[in-house]
């Protein structure tokens, strides 16, 4: 081989490495925002019960930052729900969680400890109440569940929150005229398939896996929550300003439902941290719950009404720093 020939080969294989170093980089500065390294170390997101829809969002969503940030290690705990998801993010037991706005705006008013603290991260999907009875129960209302067996949720749930707004707006002391149980989805569908309850409540995402099991098992229905109690709740402010009458799609539970939707109450779900958790992390976990909604969303259907335009609106919280500052970079 020639001295030119040999120059040429060099010169052409310095070239191509070049190209591929600068394709590289390109697709490091898609993938890598800024070219940064993902964040590393460890967090805590505290969840839900079995059987709800924040723990298998959760594990999903772990997942997910797994593949943007594989050096973060995710810890997640298992919670009564909204109430107590709250209390651990603001008191630092938890950094990142999933609560109704109503239980994050009750915290708040109540002036409880760290409330000042919480931030949000984005506004994921709205929860539905659920009023379940046999399909055969004499349960046709509200009302209808004085002196009956009642599960309310678990102590520190958003079920139990709402349960007993509703049940008081409908002229009925969730202490004193029925016998209040804390059965949550874990729970509440066994006993009232064995009979043990005469009806329960449940606040979630649609369609919720635990009632779904429930259905094909055991003939029962929805008792509708009519919009005046909606109504009775706006009357007296605060919190109950978060509650929204609406209906309950009939493909939510189609074997149930049989076409028909059910008046109920919606209230949406904020993904929330504090506002001491870096904002570089908290961008990253914007990002990954923003991008990641599709593939979630073709397991947990709740998921696929995350949406980026709606996501900002995470009142009672003001955004994280880090959440404004991915929401301000893929701003048109």
């Amino acid at each position: 081989m020639s001295k030119l020939s040999s120059s040429l080969g060099r010169r052409r294989g310095l070239q191509g490495a070049a190209v591929g170093a600068v394709v590289l980089g390109l697709l490091l500065w898609w993938l890598l925002p800024l070219g940064e390294r993902p964040p590393s170390g460890t967090i805590t997101f505290s969840t839900g019960t079995t059987r709800g829809v924040y723990q298998e969002y959760g594990e999903r969503l772990r997942t997910a930052f797994g593949k943007d940030m594989p050096h973060l290690t995710v810890k997640l705990l298992t919670s009564d729900g909204s109430q107590e998801n709250v209390t651990r993010v603001a008191t630092g037991k938890a950094d990142f969680t999933i609560a109704a706005a109503d239980a994050v705006d009750t915290y708040e008013l109540e002036q409880r400890p760290g409330a000042a603290r919480l931030r949000g991260v984005a506004r994921l999907y709205d929860d539905y109440v659920q009023l379940i009875v046999a399909r055969d129960s004499r349960i046709n209302s509200v009302a209808d569940l004085r002196g009956k067996r009642v599960a309310v949720g678990p102590p520190e749930s958003g079920v139990r929150l709402i349960a007993e707004r509703v049940l008081k707006a409908a002229g009925i002391d969730p202490h004193q005229d029925i016998e209040p149980m804390a059965d949550g989805i874990g729970t509440g569908p066994g006993r009232l398939r064995q009979g043990s309850i005469d009806a329960f409540f449940w606040s979630g995402g649609l369609p919720t896996d635990g009632l779904k099991r429930l259905a094909s098992t055991f003939a029962y229905r929805f008792v509708p929550i009519e919009p005046e109690l909606v109504s009775k709740l706006h009357a007296e402010g605060g919190a109950m300003r978060y509650y929204r009458a609406t209906n309950m799609p009939e493909s939510a539970y189609s074997t149930v439902q049989n076409g028909s939707t059910v008046p109920t109450i919606a209230v949406s779900n904020v993904l929330m941290t504090r506002e001491d958790v870096d904002p570089r992390l908290t961008e990253w976990v914007t990002r990954t719950v923003i991008k990641s909604r599709d593939g979630i969303g073709a397991h947990v259907h709740s998921a696929q009404l995350v949406d980026l335009r709606t996501a900002i609106y995470t009142d009672p919280l003001v955004l994280h720093e880090g959440a404004r500052r991915y929401y301000r970079s893929v701003k048109p």
